[in-house]
């Protein structure tokens, strides 16, 4: 058996262990597709040690997002345009969709996908999805604060703003200037997180008894809208 072979046997062996030794492997064996699989089959990170070939092997980039999402990033413009590929890489994270190319930015089941599990995503969706109410809605109920991310007539629908407020009262602070003086609203906002008070209108914060519920004793949340 010729030493290459006995080389790249010691290689596929190692990355099937741990697919971070394809880092170590010489330029012929990051192009050597049996060993690229076997290593991203192992850990999809590692696929950007592959060779520029293999970034264009819809198959390879297929298993590397399947094992890990982020592997989208290194995968070539074509395949960051392949829809099955990036809705296979967001439903994993959300953020993926940051890899996707514009086009699929636009496309309704992905981003919907991608913001059920990441509602900070929208940000990232065509303004036309950011108009979806189904994908608004589905965006801050992983996020309420993804709310600011929504286009100005939902910002201004009240049944948005109420399930965004019901999921985080720091939301409010995207709300419309009408809804942040809906009182029903703002006693929403406030007794999910009694800090929201700050945004809501001069009026609303005059109010005795918004003022007694937002003072009122919760349990620890945060100060700032994430």
């Amino acid at each position: 058996m010729s030493t290459d072979i006995v080389y790249r046997q010691v290689f596929l062996a190692a990355v099937k262990r741990d697919g971070a030794y394809l880092a170590l492997a010489p330029k012929d064996l990051r192009n050597d597709r049996e060993v690229v699989m076997a290593a991203v089959n192992q850990a999809g990170h590692t696929i950007k040690f592959a060779s520029k070939v293999l970034l264009e092997d819809r198959e390879v980039v297929l298993a590397a997002v399947a094992r890990n999402a982020d592997a989208l990033y290194y995968a070539s413009a074509k395949l960051q345009s392949d829809q099955e590929i990036v809705l296979e890489a967001v439903k994993r994270t959300g953020f993926a969709l940051l890899h996707a190319s514009p086009d699929l930015r636009s496309d309704r089941e992905i981003v919907l996908a991608s913001v059920t599990r990441t509602g900070y995503v929208l940000k990232y969706a065509s303004d036309d999805l950011r108009s979806d109410r189904d994908v608004v809605l589905a965006a801050i109920t992983s996020n309420g604060c993804a709310l600011q991310y929504a286009s100005d007539d939902l910002r201004s629908d009240r049944g948005v703003v109420l399930a965004a407020v019901n999921r985080d009262g720091l939301a409010l602070e995207y709300a419309s200037e009408a809804l942040r003086s809906d009182r029903e609203v703002v006693l929403a906002a406030i007794r999910q997180n009694g800090l929201s008070l700050q945004y809501a209108s001069p009026e609303m914060r005059r109010d005795r008894e918004l003022v007694v519920v937002a003072l009122a004793p919760k349990s620890e949340l945060p100060d700032v809208c994430i």
